[in-house]
């Protein structure tokens, strides 16, 4: 990241024109990586090939094993609530309790847990939480949809929105092959339709209108450019801010690193994301400093 980008990003965040986008980083050290609970389900399940670290692929083999998702997604759902434990929000290095702190109307996430929603009780706010109804058989917040403008989330009681489901509904998440053809599919066939639901217009201003500040994604991870890239063809305005994502150094060998990261940022230069290379605790660190509460 440049100055300019340091620059941009904290005035954004200051003045609510940002939208932070977490994924499954954010919650290092709270939670399980997805590389950890999934060789804890390989071995569970027998999985019978090398990639054990990947848990979409494991997940899916869980769910031909037992003949259903569901089943897969309630041990998911009861693996992360047994092992999770809430972060420390008071942490000047914890992104939950620092994004917090901002007057940001909407928070979107990938992950399953409500620290976000616990975070800004924390702050004061007076969130609301809603689910990307992704499938025909998820029961979704008809308020976000009744009216054509939707919500109108503000900084005091902003919207929470999990795109990929939430652990209290094993049934709402988004975890095996099939689940992200599922949602990539369905996301471009309701951006077609005469009164879309996944992405109500709240949701849609926050995807547009605002910069996407993405903590906890891997760029070369494929559920990542899986999930911009649909977005990007379902909502093609998403281009028009320059965003930035917290990332880390991709893990080669050492004389590689610096000519794999210039790779990255001339591929994803295209999609208007600066790239900030390190964890989404030294992130934190750094907009601490810039802000002037970290010495």
């Amino acid at each position: 990241m440049t100055e300019a980008d340091w620059e941009r990003l904290l005035f954004q965040l200051k003045k609510g024109a940002s939208t932070p986008f977490l994924g499954a980083g954010a919650c290092a050290g709270s939670l399980p990586s997805g590389g950890e609970l999934s060789e804890r389900l390989a071995t569970r399940w027998g999985y019978p090939f090398d990639d054990k670290a990947n848990l979409t692929k494991v997940t899916q083999y869980g769910a031909m094993k037992f003949g259903e998702s569901m089943h897969v997604k309630e041990q998911i759902c009861e693996e992360l609530a047994d092992t999770g434990r809430v972060p420390d929000f008071t942490d000047l290095r914890e992104p939950h309790g620092l994004l917090a702190g901002f007057p940001l109307p909407v928070y979107l996430t990938t992950n399953y847990d409500d620290f976000v929603y616990q975070a800004l009780k924390a702050s004061g706010k007076d969130p609301n939480v809603a689910l990307c109804p992704w499938h025909a058989g998820l029961v979704y917040d008809e308020d976000l949809f009744r009216h054509k403008s939707g919500w109108n989330p503000e900084a005091h009681a902003p919207l929470i929105y999990h795109l990929h489901g939430r652990i209290q509904d094993p049934g709402s998440i988004v975890i095996t092959e099939d689940d992200y053809l599922e949602f990539v599919f369905n996301l471009a066939y309701d951006r077609a339709a005469e009164t879309p639901i996944m992405l109500p217009s709240a949701v849609l201003r926050a995807l547009t209108v605002r910069s996407l500040l993405f903590v906890g994604y891997s760029l070369q991870d494929w559920t990542f450019r899986f999930l911009f890239n649909s977005l990007l063809r379902a909502v093609p305005g998403i281009n028009r801010r320059r965003h930035v994502s917290v990332q880390l150094a991709p893990n080669v060998d050492s004389t590689a690193v610096g000519e794999l990261q210039n790779q990255v940022e001339r591929y994803y230069a295209g999609w208007q994301v600066s790239i900030f290379w390190g964890t989404a605790a030294q992130f934190c660190e750094k907009l601490r400093e810039r802000m002037g509460t970290v010495t």
